[in-house]
């Protein structure tokens, strides 16, 4: 329950940001199909990465990192919104042209998401994810994670200036929870079969602070709304922050919905969505594979061995191929937010995720539940969107702890990098048709990445990171390998974690070739060999000391 809460708010605002691209700012109902399919089609991914991907208690969720080159195809010329999708009166949402016009574009979203999907299958179950990661450290990931969030304070701005008085309100909230009162604990009425019934202390406020902060900026904003405080005329501002403008949503929607494979259409390709997509395809595998350390190290687990770790990035590869099939508009990565869930509560179980995967399923195939999630007020978004973009801003920046911060090298590739990522999109916007070489095709490539912020930054640092001399030390390879190493494990402990369920591989499907491919263990005929050769040596070393005791005439037994 916790999990699922905590991964929440990703999940909603991924679809509310995208809507906008696609021309659905006015259709909610629209909004909460997408909610629901997002929903839906995480808790299958999260199924996938349990069972047979990584197997670590991480929650599988929409990621930003594919957001970025999404919003910047979307806005080449050929795909942008006609003017009377942006007038609400002018809006008919059951219109088959209405319908074309964004369903068009989320096939086409679809259909990069699948091929760049592809890339990352074969990066992780051809254990080609190891190979990458020597070249890619702190100053790499650094702007590029950095990047994902930071060209969407516009987004972010344009909703919470809907109203700043709420906006500014969900902010205190989720504020005052998560970091003033996050050590404060709140007994709450519990039952165990050894206590009965009694009080346990939660750190209520620590476990759930968006949902706290969400939950009462919108009960205000319907008292504010009921006392007729905020306007009724729509063009007035402050209009967007009463409950009542997407209330409706909840009435059209139906009560059950299932989602299904191809539910837009059939996907289409264009070359420029493949390569824009490429870039948050890598820097979601940057991000995963730091998770999968985080975790562990969390649960109280040996560190994943590199099989594990190419079979959880291929098979959040095939839940990319599954969320680009489903139609979500986005890919899917694991959720850090979850992994610092971790740490609070204390409990990493597999049982727990699974469960909460099926608490996401469930609330994929109740419309209700996506309906009422896309009817909270633009304000409180929008108040949520400055927490949620500031924080992964921060995560990104924080990659630096492991480099020299004092070397003039390591500030100038960080700054510019950084810098470049903001500059160049900016202009490439502003300056499209200075781009154009006369193929179409290349055209739209060069804009879709010169327009995205997380690659030019992220080509820059690691083009930068690894042509300017540098130590290993200065560079923070070192200290970022020691805090992925782990610590001398026994191969049973390892085995029991990662190894693939019902006995594939080991027991039940051992087939000799699994030995080979590089998702699968390979220690199993290595081990079974040292344990023969173990007991081997035990035996000798036993017969020697015996045949040495009865030639010196010692009568110890043994």
């Amino acid at each position: 329950h916790r999990h699922f809460l905590t991964a929440m708010g990703g999940l909603v605002a991924i679809p509310l940001i995208l809507s906008e691209g696609l021309c659905l700012q006015h259709d909610l109902l629209t909004q909460s199909h997408l909610i629901s399919t997002i929903f839906f089609v995480s808790g299958i991914c999260t199924l996938l990465q349990v069972l047979f991907g990584v197997r670590l208690p991480i929650i599988q969720g929409g990621t930003f990192t594919f957001l970025t080159p999404t919003l910047a195809m979307l806005s080449l010329p050929s795909w942008k919104c006609p003017a009377w999708t942006q007038n609400a009166t002018l809006v008919n949402a059951s219109s088959p042209e209405f319908i074309q016009v964004w369903q068009t574009r989320m096939r086409e979203v679809q259909g990069t998401i699948i091929v760049a999907s592809c890339f990352q299958i074969f990066v992780g179950f051809s254990g080609l994810i190891g190979f990458l990661m020597r070249f890619i450290g702190p100053l790499t990931i650094a702007p590029t994670i950095t990047l994902v969030a930071l060209p969407l304070f516009e987004s972010a701005g344009d909703m919470a200036g809907q109203h700043w008085g709420v906006a500014f309100m969900t902010i205190f909230f989720i504020v005052l929870f998560s970091q003033y009162l996050k050590d404060v604990a709140v007994p709450l009425p519990s039952y165990q079969r050894a206590e009965k019934c009694h009080f346990s202390p939660i750190y209520l406020f620590q476990i759930f602070p968006v949902l706290l902060g969400l939950s009462l900026s919108w009960l205000l904003c319907y008292v504010l709304t009921v006392a007729s405080v905020l306007p009724a005329a729509p063009a007035a501002y402050g209009h967007l922050a009463r409950t009542d403008t997407r209330g409706a949503v909840l009435a059209q929607a139906p009560w059950f919905r299932l989602p299904y494979p191809g539910q837009w259409g059939r996907p289409t390709v264009s070359l420029a969505g493949i390569f824009g997509m490429l870039a948050g395809v890598i820097s979601s595998m940057l991000e995963s594979v730091g998770d999968y350390y985080a975790c562990a190290r969390l649960c109280g687990a040996p560190s994943p061995p590199q099989h594990a770790i190419s079979r959880g990035i291929g098979v959040e590869g095939i839940g990319c191929l599954l969320a680009g099939a489903w139609g979500t508009g986005s890919g899917t990565t694991s959720y850090s937010e979850n992994v610092g869930a971790l740490g609070i509560t204390k409990v990493g179980s597999r049982v727990v995720i699974i469960a909460g995967a099926c608490a996401m399923l469930l609330s994929g195939i109740f419309g209700k539940v996506g309906a009422m999630l896309a009817s909270i007020p633009i304000p409180v978004i929008g108040g949520m969107f400055l927490v949620m973009f500031g924080v992964i801003t921060a995560v990104g920046i924080s990659n630096l702890q492991y480099t020299d911060m004092n070397s003039s090298r390591n500030i100038f590739i960080f700054g510019f990098s950084l810098f470049a990522g903001l500059t160049i999109p900016n202009w490439a916007n502003k300056n499209s048709t200075l781009l154009e070489t006369g193929i179409m095709q290349l055209d739209q490539v060069i804009l879709v990445l010169l327009t995205t912020g997380m690659f030019v930054g992220g080509l820059l640092g690691f083009i930068l990171d690894n042509t300017i001399p540098g130590t290993q030390e200065e560079r923070g390879l070192l200290a970022w390998k020691q805090s992925h190493e782990g610590g001398m494990e026994s191969s049973q402990l390892v085995s029991k974690v990662y190894d693939l369920p019902f006995g594939i591989g080991t027991k039940y499907c051992n087939v000799s070739w699994f030995h080979y491919l590089p998702a699968c263990p390979k220690r199993l005929p290595c081990d079974n060999r040292m344990n023969e050769l173990k007991a081997a040596g035990q035996k000798n070393s036993l017969k020697a000391s015996l045949e040495r005791n009865s030639e010196t005439g010692d009568d110890t037994r043994i």
